[in-house]
């Protein structure tokens, strides 16, 4: 798996919120462009993706920007790629055959390995969470970590 810039810049946004997490404290798509410094126009589509996949939630007016929909220990890194870039696959090789019925001298294994790698790398991107990235940004351990966010 290749994580896109999409992704890479969508779950640096959302980072970035985190960092920064406050319903009281909306952030400007500028104002998240000059911190991480990604592009705001391209900014502006992912946050436009992101709000439709119900992570972000954004406010109008002077003081209006972005914020998380939900606390940063209920978003994963594999919900950001996906909320993106869709499902989380190895690439499109498609389902194992059925009773060792294979049209191709090794197709069928590899297809169940890449099924399997495939599922172990969603699992692994689930297992982060915004929080964990908070605490890892201002250098605490794992074990260091507590209840970040609201």
């Amino acid at each position: 798996m290749k994580v896109s810039t999409r992704g890479d810049y969508a779950s640096r946004a959302l980072l970035s919120l985190a960092l920064r997490q406050g319903p009281e404290k909306p952030t400007s798509v500028a104002e998240l462009s000059r911190r991480t410094g990604l592009p705001q126009p391209y900014l502006e589509q992912i946050l436009l993706t992101l709000k439709g996949a119900g992570l972000v939630t954004s406010r109008r007016g002077a003081s209006g920007g972005y914020v998380l929909s939900r606390d940063p220990t209920q978003i994963t890194l594999a919900q950001i790629i996906s909320a993106v870039d869709g499902p989380l696959t190895l690439g499109n090789f498609g389902a194992p055959h059925e009773n060792g019925a294979c049209a191709h001298e090794g197709q069928c294994v590899l297809r169940d390995v890449w099924a399997e790698v495939g599922h172990h790398m969603r699992e692994h991107l689930r297992s982060y969470t915004l929080a964990d990235m908070v605490a890892r940004a201002r250098g605490m351990a794992p074990d260091e970590q507590q209840v970040i966010g609201g």
